[in-house]
């Protein structure tokens, strides 16, 4: 360290003057984007019936990516280290918003719907007359 730790944030983000973060930040990007768009399809099919969900990963991954791909922007043109840690800590900060502060109370009020659901159709179906059609609604054959 040749600077105080305030000046590093106007320095260009580049390999020379950040040799210990240029590389595992630009791994981590590449691996990021493409484990984020594998892991948005694979939830997408599994929770195709399930809209909360399906908003959550949407916006995951929508953040994610933009995140990371600046990030590979930022790598390329080596911009300053502050927009860099800037847009890692927004980028971060609204995956952890979203996740546990925005969608949690539209997963509980999914999960009483589903509740609800399940009780009526279970007491709709208890007996076993319910399912069963009465003689009187039967068609009558034609000879």
């Amino acid at each position: 360290m040749q600077l105080w730790p305030w000046e590093y944030l106007f320095v260009s983000f580049n390999a020379s003057n950040f040799p210990d973060l240029y590389l595992p930040l630009l791994v981590a990007s590449i691996v990021g984007l493409i484990a984020i768009v594998i892991f948005y399809n694979v939830r997408t099919r599994q929770l195709h019936r399930h809209q909360v969900y399906l908003q959550m990963y949407e916006w995951m991954l929508w953040t994610l990516v933009i995140t990371f791909s600046l990030m590979l922007v930022y790598v390329v043109f080596a911009f300053d280290w502050i927009i860099v840690l800037g847009t890692l800590v927004v980028g971060l900060g609204a995956l952890v918003w979203m996740r546990f502060i925005r969608f949690p109370p539209y997963f509980a009020a999914y999960e009483r719907q589903l509740a609800k659901q399940r009780y009526y159709s279970r007491t709709r179906y208890a007996h076993p007359e319910t399912t069963i059609r009465s003689k009187s609604s039967r068609r009558r054959r034609r000879r």
